[in-house]
């Protein structure tokens, strides 16, 4: 066809019919073309040796040139792999919610994480930094040239973000009213925020890696069909957790805890034991439920959050949902420790990775806006529609468990919330709105050690004058 058009061009110049321009509709992908026009180019060199085709030949190896330079270009720049800005302001955008949340939560407890059941701003942070997980392990491994190698790099960053969430939630750093460090191995706390992350990151990683189908996709059909594997993975993590749930017999328990010596000498006082009565199955309260028993018999009660959040309950605090203290009344558990980033609840938090990593596939597969869009909004407003009527048949959105009701709200508002910010970065292009987030986004994890963590703080209190209360953190 190449050929016939250049004959065709040629022809009519010969005759008199000069074109307006020529056409090269075959030269879309740019370093096909560079191979074709070094091809074709030699063929009219060969066939219209006789024929005055000076500037035919010209205009054909000037277009070839360009191209080369432009594909040249681009690779110097980086402009072949262009970040999606959506995506890092979605992260920055989760960043700043979550410094704001551990800030202001104590000023405003309605914004912090609910006591128990129910959901608060708070409670949408741990979803959306799954849900990005998720979305960025569908562009990462779009293409994979060697499964074996991803597969170890992704084993070897996971072990990094486990080691990094116990240096810096495990206990080693007492805070920042507290100059000293250091962490008895008989009560670290094995699980938390980087900890749950790394988990989702792995699995979904791997099942990206070698439980996809080739084949094309030009339907949503297709799509759930050459990962239908995946999708299946997602329904046996559901049905485990729900099995476990609701399932497994709670027996009656009992734990220790240390009795706290007010005296400046240090004293021990012993511990003083508290028995909860349990006796049941199905149970979804704080004492009774099958996630913190699978933790107490796994992990170890001294491993666990020793401050849950159920402390701020009103059975256990008087000045719910604020911290405060315990009533005289208050059932045995409200001294119970309780991990918020549990190992069953940690199975449905996979979930959300797995539903984030769909839209990743979107990205890929679907090229138009509108599409991707569709794609989008039509399963997010169907998982919070159907969370909530799940949460009023009695399955109560809970953040500590991780409720299925729970996954389906918060991943659907994730999804809505990241094609909103798609619309407004990357379809309007509204990039100077967005800079700062974008910029959060980008350094998401030094930021979130830096800041959230309180590293920085630690650090800057670190350098005192006379008394280690004289530094910059508490001055007047």
């Amino acid at each position: 066809m190449y050929l016939k058009s250049v004959v065709s061009h040629v022809s009519g110049r010969l005759k008199g019919a000069w074109p307006s321009r020529v056409s090269y509709e075959l030269l879309r992908d740019e370093e096909k073309a560079i191979a074709d026009c070094r091809k074709k180019d030699s063929v009219i060199e060969e066939r219209y040796g006789n024929i005055n085709r000076d500037n035919e030949v010209e205009l054909v190896k000037r277009h070839c040139n360009g191209n080369q330079r432009g594909a040249e270009n681009q690779t110097k720049n980086g402009q072949g792999k262009r970040r999606l800005a959506s995506l890092d302001v979605f992260r920055g955008l989760t960043v700043a919610l979550m410094i704001l949340v551990d800030d202001a939560g104590g000023i405003l407890p309605a914004i912090n994480h609910s006591p128990w059941n129910g959901v608060t701003l708070a409670d949408f942070v741990m979803p959306f930094f799954l849900f990005i997980v998720g979305v960025s392990l569908g562009i990462v491994y779009k293409k994979l040239s060697n499964k074996v190698v991803a597969t170890r790099k992704a084993i070897l960053k996971a072990l990094k973000l486990l080691i990094l969430g116990i240096v810096l939630q495990g206990g080693f750093f007492h805070g920042i009213n507290d100059l000293t460090y250091g962490v008895n191995i008989g009560q670290i706390r094995w699980l938390g925020i980087l900890q749950r992350i790394s988990f989702g990151y792995l699995l979904a990683a791997l099942c990206e890696i070698w439980l996809t189908r080739n084949s094309d996709i030009d339907s949503s059909s297709r799509l759930v069909k050459r990962y239908y594997l995946q999708w299946l993975v997602t329904f046996v993590l559901t049905a485990l957790y729900m099995g476990l749930l609701y399932g497994l017999y709670v027996p009656d328990w009992q734990y220790e805890v240390p009795i706290k010596d007010t005296s400046s000498s240090p004293l021990n006082l012993g511990s003083k034991t508290y028995f909860v009565k349990c006796g049941v199955r199905g149970d979804v309260g704080p004492a009774c439920n099958a996630v913190g028993m699978i933790d107490r018999y796994i992990i170890g009660i001294g491993h666990l959050h020793q401050r849950p959040v159920y402390v701020r309950t009103k059975e256990c605090s008087v000045n719910s949902p604020d911290y405060g203290p315990v009533p005289s009344n208050a059932p045995s558990w409200c001294h119970a420790p309780f991990d918020p980033e549990g190992i069953l609840s940690s199975v449905m938090a996979c979930v959300t990775c797995f539903i984030g990593l769909h839209f990743g596939h979107v990205l890929v597969h679907f090229k138009g806006h509108r599409e991707r869009m569709l794609q989008w909004i039509i399963p997010s407003l169907g998982l919070v529609m159907f969370g909530c009527f799940l949460d009023g048949l009695g399955m109560h959105l809970n953040k500590a468990l991780y409720t299925f009701s729970y996954m389906c709200v918060t991943s659907g508002t994730s999804g809505l919330l990241f094609t909103g910010i798609y619309l407004l970065v990357d379809v309007y292009e509204y990039r100077r709105l967005t800079m700062l987030l974008e910029w959060m986004g980008i350094n998401a994890l030094i930021i979130y050690v830096l800041v959230a963590c309180n590293l920085f703080v630690v650090a800057i209190q670190g350098f005192y004058w006379g008394f280690p209360e004289n530094n910059i953190v508490r001055f007047p």
